[in-house]
C-alpha cells in the first residue's frame, strides 16, 4: 500500500466520501485526470454526462483497482482475461461484456463496457477505498476541450461542480488505448498501442481491426 503525505491522504478521504455520497471527484491517472463517480449509480453517472456536456450515446468506462474487482462487474472471456493480466494495470481500456451491476446510462445501452485499472498510486488508492464499487473513468474536461494534465487547467465550472479534487501533480497526457480483445478490435490507439497490436496478432493469428469511428 502506497504512503502519501497528509494533504493527499485528506484529499483521498474526501474523494472517497464524496463518491459514497453520490458526488463527482477529479483524480489523477497515468494518462490524464479523470472524472469519477459511482459507476453503479445511474444518477451519479448521469451527472458525469451533464457536467462534461457529453453525448449520452458516448459510453463511459469503469475504473477498478484490480482484475478481481473487475470480474465482479463484468464478464470477461478467457482471452480478455489473458489480455488484462498482460497489460493491466496500465494505460489501456479493455472492453468486455458488462455485468448487471452496471447501468444502461454508463454504457449507452450496450452490453459491453470499458474497464480501466490505472497504473497510478493515487488512483489505485482511491479505487481501493471505494472497492468493490467501480468509479467512472473519463477525462476531467468539458467534451471537445483538451484533456487535463494538471489541476490548474481544470475548467472552473467543472471544478466547482465536483465534491473533491485529488491533486497528484502533472500527468503524462497520453490517452489510453481502447481495445476489445475478444473481438480483436482497437477502438482508439493510444499508449502501448504497438505492443497491444503485437499481442492481439500473436493471439488471434490476424491483425486487429482498428475502428476509431
Amino acid at each position: 500500500m502506497a504512503e502519501f503525505d497528509a494533504i493527499t491522504e485528506d484529499a483521498l478521504t474526501a474523494a472517497a466520501r464524496a463518491i459514497d455520497d453520490g458526488e463527482l471527484v477529479v483524480y489523477p491517472t497515468e494518462t490524464v485526470y479523470g472524472l469519477g463517480a459511482d459507476a453503479t449509480d445511474p444518477a451519479a453517472v448521469e451527472r458525469v454526462f451533464e457536467i462534461k456536456g457529453r453525448d449520452r450515446g458516448n459510453p463511459l468506462s469503469a475504473g477498478v483497482p484490480s482484475i478481481a474487482v473487475a470480474q465482479r462487474h463484468t464478464r470477461p472471456t478467457d482471452r480478455a482475461l489473458r489480455f488484462m493480466r498482460a497489460f493491466l494495470p496500465g494505460p489501456v481500456t479493455v472492453v468486455v461484456e458488462r455485468g448487471p451491476s452496471l447501468p444502461d446510462v454508463l454504457t449507452a445501452g450496450s452490453d459491453r463496457v470499458g474497464v480501466r485499472i490505472p497504473d497510478h498510486a493515487v488512483a489505485q488508492a482511491l479505487f481501493d477505498r471505494i472497492a468493490p464499487t467501480p468509479v467512472t473513468a473519463t477525462s476531467a474536461n468539458r467534451s471537445g476541450s483538451p484533456s487535463v494534465t494538471d489541476v490548474s487547467a481544470l475548467d472552473p465550472g467543472l471544478r466547482e461542480a465536483v465534491g473533491a479534487v485529488v491533486d497528484g501533480g502533472r500527468t503524462p497526457g497520453t490517452e489510453s488505448t481502447v481495445v476489445d480483445p475478444e473481438r480483436n478490435v482497437i477502438h482508439r490507439r493510444g499508449a502501448m498501442a504497438d505492443a497491444i497490436v503485437a499481442w492481439l496478432t500473436e493471439e488471434t493469428g490476424v491483425d486487429p481491426t482498428v475502428d476509431d469511428g
